[in-house]
Parts: C-alpha cells; structure tokens; sequence
C-alpha cells in the first residue's frame, strides 16, 4: 500500500517564514535587554559652581590657601664700602702722633748657646770607624813590604811548615801600631813570632778618623807563610 501526501499538509513551504521570525524575536529580546539599564541621579543639597564643586569644598581649598606660608623674603644686599683711590700728587691729611704717649721698649736678646762637642775618651778603641786606618801606600804597598820583609824561619822551612798567622793591633791617632798580638797560629811558634816581628818592623800607618776627628782603632790581619 503507498503512502500518499497531502501537498497542503506539508510544511516545507513556510519553512523560511518561521525562520525570519524566530529571528525577528531574537533581536527584539536582546534589544530590549541591552536598553533595560538604570541611571543614577546625583542630587546636591548646595549650589555647585562652574567646575562641579560644593560650597564646603570651596572653602577647604581657600583655607589651605591661607595656611600656607607666604616665601621667605630674599636675602638683603651687602653694601660694598667705596675705597677711594688718592692719587700720589694729592696732599692728605696729616697725622700728629704724640711722642709722650710713646714708652721705652726693652729687648733682652739671650746668650747664644755654646755646643759642646763631646770629646771620645783617650782609651776608647773602635773596631769600626767612618775612615779605616791604612798602611802608607794602600793594600797594595803593605803586601809589598810584607813579602819583602817577612824570612821564613829556617826550622819552619826544614820541616815543611806553612801557614796562615793571623795578628790583632792597635793603630794609635798618630799611626803607631801598639798591642800587637796573634789571634790564630799558623801551625807553628816560629811563623807566630815572624809575623809579629815584621809587623812591629812598619812605618807608620794612616790614622782611622771617625766624625773628622783621628781614633784608636782595633785592626786584623792575616800573615801567609807558603813554601815555593
């Protein structure tokens, strides 16, 4: 069996129709939501002025005006004093000083200071001083008298002895060599005895000086016995 249909029962035709005022409804609805809104009315007990404020707001504004301190004034002005300027050819004023008025004044003016320089004792010895005393000639002269003086001891020699004697003396302020003695052997009496003889045998030696001023001074020196 078919179905038939009924061309004025269907409802295809009016489909747009009832699109268009779904749609219609739609804008109405929202329309009427977006215009549905309420106004705050402000109301003031007191006139307002041009700028929108209140008579009360006016005065607190004229009131801190007041309160506020004026500047501070500005700092006065020196005045500058004027010199005037008076030329060399100009006469001026002269000036009486009474002499009366004037007293003797006294200027004691003290004794100059004597220094005293203080003198070494007699029997002071230095080891060091600012200028060492020296054989007449330098190193090189006293090295010379030496090996021409010195003789070396016969039974030093016999028997193969050499040495080194090293002798200690004192050099007096007027060269003079005093208080000889050995300090170290050599090995032997005879080389002991050589050295010190030929030490007493030197002229004399340059004073040691300390200050500028001429010293005893305490002076080392070695002896060399060797056999050729």
């Amino acid at each position: 069996m078919q179905i038939k249909k009924s061309e004025k029962a269907s409802l295809e035709g009016n489909k747009l129709v009832y699109m268009l005022m779904g749609l219609v409804l739609v804008l109405s609805l929202c329309y009427v939501a977006l215009e549905w809104t309420q106004k705050e009315v402000t109301t003031y007990d007191q006139p307002v002025d041009d700028f929108g404020l209140v008579e009360e707001e006016l005065d607190e504004i004229q009131q801190t005006q007041q309160e506020t301190p004026p500047p501070p004034p500005p700092p006065a002005v020196q005045e500058v004093e004027v010199l005037n300027v008076v030329e060399d050819n100009v006469e001026t004023e002269s000036i009486e000083v009474n002499s009366e008025d004037d007293k003797d004044v006294e200027i004691e003016v003290a004794p100059p200071v004597e220094v005293v320089e203080e003198e070494e004792p007699e029997d002071v010895i230095f080891v060091v001083v600012e200028s060492m005393p020296e054989f007449p000639g330098g190193p090189q002269a006293m090295y010379k008298f030496l090996g021409e003086n010195i003789k070396y001891p016969v039974i030093a020699q016999e028997n193969g002895i050499q040495g080194r004697v090293v002798c200690q003396f004192t050099v007096n302020k007027d060269g003079s060599l005093v208080d000889i003695e050995v300090v170290r052997s050599g090995g032997d009496a005879s080389l002991d005895k050589e050295a010190v003889r030929v030490i007493k045998s030197m002229p004399k030696w340059k004073a040691g000086k300390q200050r500028g001023k001429p010293v005893r001074v305490k002076y080392t020196l070695p002896v060399n016995f060797k056999l050729q």
